[in-house]
């Protein structure tokens, strides 16, 4: 024997499971499962978003059969905080999740200029990858002194660069701009750091081991081609003097050569350049011969 029972659906329940799937910029994608299992009805769900940095609440409806339930939540700020909360249309027990979105990435090739008694700060603009960023929020910058491990914030600026004056010399300091933060500081860009030292010489933290090695392979490449260089045209020069002297010794040798001795006869060097080697020796004079002597 059996019987079979229906559970009476309990429109009372909150959903279940509710999580953050995908979180974006502007939008996130949330996901939950109906109060009971396979709803035999369509189901109004409302999803409130409270913005909990500008105060604000929106309510959407959301209307489906399926136990399983994928919203995508649009028109959201970037590094936003926000709460979600889900919950059938009679009002019943609620689910919820805080969600903050992905803020504005931090601006690129941000370099340091020194001049003779400040420095400059310079990147490029973020709206050219940035569709949610408009120049006239412009960009706030900080400075973190290592020796007094002191945070300032020097100011902010529509502009695509900065000046900082009265830097201490013996000081280190780390330089971030980033997107301006709205509403006291609640929504941030991302920043992008620079490391600078009182020689006035300054590399991107995020890039700093490949930018050395870049320099270097940049100075040494060059330096080794040139020693290569020279010392081929060395080789070059001691093979061109050694054919040179082995040519001179050879036709030397062929030129004092004696073919009924059957080698080379050299002569010292005292009978070098003397022309009279047939001429006969005087041994003496004839008593006969007058002596004369001018």
């Amino acid at each position: 024997d059996y019987v079979v029972v229906k559970m009476i659906p309990d429109n009372r329940l909150p959903p279940r499971h509710l999580h953050s799937v995908h979180t974006g910029k502007t939008f996130a994608v949330v996901k939950w499962e109906s109060p009971y299992d396979s709803p035999d009805q369509d189901m109004l769900y409302a999803v409130a978003v409270k913005d909990l940095v500008r105060k604000t609440d929106k309510i959407y409806k959301v209307k489906t059969r399926n136990s399983t339930v994928e919203y995508t939540i649009k028109k959201l700020e970037p590094g936003g905080k926000y709460h979600v909360i889900v919950q059938l249309g009679n009002m019943s027990k609620e689910s919820s999740i805080k969600i903050n979105t992905v803020p504005l990435s931090a601006p690129d090739a941000l370099k340091i200029i020194t001049e003779n008694d400040h420095i400059l700060l310079f990147w490029k603009s973020l709206a050219l990858k940035e569709s949610n960023f408009n120049e006239s929020r412009g960009y706030e910058i900080h400075m973190f002194d290592s020796l007094m491990n002191i945070t300032a914030y020097l100011g902010n600026t529509t502009e695509n660069f900065f000046k900082v004056s009265n830097l201490k010399i013996g000081h280190n300091y780390s330089f971030s701009v980033q997107a301006r933060c709205l509403f006291s500081g609640q929504m941030c860009g991302e920043p992008a750091t620079l490391l600078y030292d009182e020689l006035g010489t300054g590399e991107d933290s995020s890039a700093a081991k490949s930018g050395r090695s870049t320099d270097v392979a940049a100075i040494v490449v060059p330096v080794l081609f040139l020693l290569l260089v020279t010392l081929g045209i060395g080789f070059v020069v001691l093979y061109m003097r050694h054919r040179r002297l082995q040519n001179s010794f050879t036709a030397f040798a062929n030129s004092h050569y004696s073919s009924r001795l059957g080698s080379a006869i050299f002569s010292s060097g005292d009978d070098l350049g003397d022309e009279d080697d047939e001429a006969p020796m005087i041994t003496g004079f004839s008593d006969d011969v007058p002596m004369v002597i001018a």
